[in-house]
């Protein structure tokens, strides 16, 4: 446990430019305080003490703003970035260095049984407000987007972004969604119509210009 412990506080060193010391991250930091309570409720899930197990992890999420459920399974070197409103289920698995950010859900679609909620991978990144759900596999090296929400399979080294969640990169190199989602070669449909309608202004003073010289030329002609 403490030699566990000792790695996730350096894991929170490296990937938290605010973190000043290791003291700092064990007394102050909720997704050190969640990991610990985890620790100590999936034990007691796993030795079939399942009142104490959920009495735990509730404790912690009172205490920290994080509900891991006592049979989640999580790996080594497991980081979440302040933390506050994560939801993890219970047949979620979590590889190792796994960083979640505030607001990511883990869960379930209601429509499975048995295996409920996503694996993910080793090194996989989870943005803010992200939903992944369903018994599905996120693959090594992922990241998933802000806000995105995860319905099927993301491939190892792959960027999903989007609701629902598609993958705009794999290895380093954009995929066919990402090219339909570059709108840099299209035209703003706002400027389109403001040109339209400067043009439709200009031909209207055009043909103002021409009525009142035609008008002049007749008042000259009547005059003489």
């Amino acid at each position: 446990m403490f030699k566990y412990l000792r790695e996730n506080i350096r894991a929170y060193k490296a990937r938290d430019p605010a973190a000043r010391s290791s003291v700092e991250i064990f007394l102050l930091y909720p997704g050190i305080h969640a990991y610990i309570g985890h620790k100590l409720a999936h034990w007691l899930h796993s030795h079939k003490l399942l009142f104490l197990a959920r009495y735990v992890s509730q404790t912690t999420r009172f205490f920290t703003g994080i509900e891991i459920h006592p049979g989640a399974k999580i790996g080594r070197r497991f980081v979440i970035d302040h933390g506050t409103g994560i939801v993890i289920g219970e047949t979620t698995e979590i590889g190792d260095d796994v960083l979640l950010y505030q607001g990511v859900t883990l869960g379930g679609t209601g429509k499975d049984e048995g295996k409920r909620h996503p694996t993910l991978g080793n090194n996989v990144l989870v943005g803010a407000g992200a939903k992944i759900l369903g018994p599905i596999y996120i693959g090594d090296n992922s990241r998933i987007a802000s806000g995105a929400v995860v319905l099927e399979e993301i491939p190892a080294e792959a960027t999903a972004v989007g609701v629902p969640a598609r993958v705009v990169r794999i290895a380093g190199r954009k995929t066919d969604y990402a090219a339909e989602l570059d709108q840099t070669g299209f035209v703003d449909p706002v400027e389109a119509e403001l040109v339209a309608l400067r043009c439709h202004l200009t031909a209207l003073e055009k043909k103002v210009e021409e009525l009142t010289a035609s008008r002049r030329n007749e008042e000259k002609n009547e005059t003489i």
